[in-house]
């Protein structure tokens, strides 16, 4: 990528102008399409650096910001490496955009976030590896739900919230005859562990999640029937009469409620 062009994408990236951001994503696009993958990695990472903007702070700059990683989710195998790395970085913000710029790649970007999770201690990593297995939209993430099984059931907050909620998602992307019955009555059991978890949005995404799995059609008629009797006693709906104190876990049982029928 020639050094004139590279300093006008920063001073474009850079810009607090929005419709000059927006010019600095097009010319990024149209240059990493005509460059060598060693310039088209150089231009991605000129690209990431949208990732580290506040959008609580720049409101305006946020459809820039989610073009900037529809772009990177475009450019596939180049830059899982780079986003792997910025996955390990400090900054939240950036972490979570490049976990959903692998997502968007789709089923390339599995082996090497499998992968990355295997070698991984670090339990936030591994919760960042998960949250982006769990953006990936294709009925391959199967192979990822043995990692959130394990990490569901772990000490780890922020690991165990994490794997709950990838739980759901990869049940809206695998199909029903890509399940087995051993990996579907795994992920029940957990959920149905993870409603009891002492915190509250672990208990609200368990719920989330086997709603989608009611709604994605991988509950049997009895299992749903379960499902309903465990929403409504959240809810307080039972004779019991006794509702989960959290708002959150109660809303989310009354949209799970909605596939129980």
């Amino acid at each position: 990528m020639p050094a004139v062009c590279t300093e006008t994408l920063e001073s474009l990236l850079a810009s607090a102008d929005p419709q000059k951001v927006r010019e600095g994503l097009e010319l990024a696009e149209e240059e990493i399409s005509n460059v060598k993958a060693s310039a088209a990695r150089r231009c991605a990472e000129v690209v990431a650096t949208l990732f580290y903007i506040d959008p609580l702070d720049r409101p305006d700059l946020v459809p820039m910001i989610d073009e900037a990683v529809d772009l990177l989710g475009r450019l596939g195998d180049s830059v899982i490496p780079l986003l792997l790395d910025m996955v390990g970085g400090g900054d939240v913000k950036a972490q979570l955009a490049c976990a959903h710029a692998l997502g968007r790649i789709g089923a390339k970007a599995l082996d090497p976030l499998i992968a990355e999770y295997l070698i991984s201690t670090d339990p936030a990593r591994r919760a960042l590896i998960l949250y982006a297995l769990g953006k990936v939209q294709s009925h391959e993430v199967v192979r990822a739900v043995p990692l959130a099984l394990e990490a569901a059931a772990s000490k780890d907050l922020e690991l165990r919230d994490t794997a709950t909620r990838a739980l759901g998602n990869f049940a809206e992307s695998i199909p029903r005859e890509a399940m087995n019955e051993r990996l579907r009555t795994a992920i029940l059991d957990i959920l149905h562990l993870r409603i009891g978890d002492e915190k509250p949005a672990v208990r609200a995404k368990a719920v989330r999640s086997l709603g989608k799995l009611a709604r994605c059609g991988h509950l049997h008629s009895h299992e749903r029937e379960e499902l309903k009797q465990v929403c409504r006693a959240l809810l307080g709906e039972d004779e019991k009469r006794e509702w989960d104190r959290a708002y959150i876990v109660r809303k989310e049982a009354g949209e799970a409620l909605r596939y129980c029928t």
